[in-house]
């Protein structure tokens, strides 16, 4: 009994981690930070993509969406492939989050 105590209060905490996220602060930091690359609909920018000479995946793609938050923040801190670290604070990157899982 006391370990379902213990996950159901590890689940609320996860979910009180998620709802302090901010899906419309996401979007400003996206639209400053990540729509020159990644698109205003999060598709993608094709003549970046040309000139970098990379395939940019849909941020609403089963394949994007598919990754965890925290691999997604990963993401776009560190980089990944050629895309380099975005200088976001941990909180903004939060909302990134939140605001490319709106775009499913």
């Amino acid at each position: 009994m006391k370990s379902a105590f213990t996950l159901l209060l590890v689940a609320m905490g996860a979910v009180g981690t998620l709802a302090a996220a901010d899906a419309q602060a996401g979007k400003a930091v996206y639209d400053k930070s990540c729509k020159s690359c990644h698109g205003v609909d999060g598709k993608g920018n094709p003549a970046i993509a040309k000139m970098m000479k990379v395939d940019l995946k849909a941020l609403g793609s089963a394949e994007v969406q598919g990754k965890s938050d925290a691999d997604l923040k990963k993401d776009s801190t560190q980089g990944t492939g050629k895309m380099k670290p975005v200088k976001i604070t941990d909180a903004q990157a939060d909302d990134v989050v939140a605001y490319v899982r709106t775009l499913k």
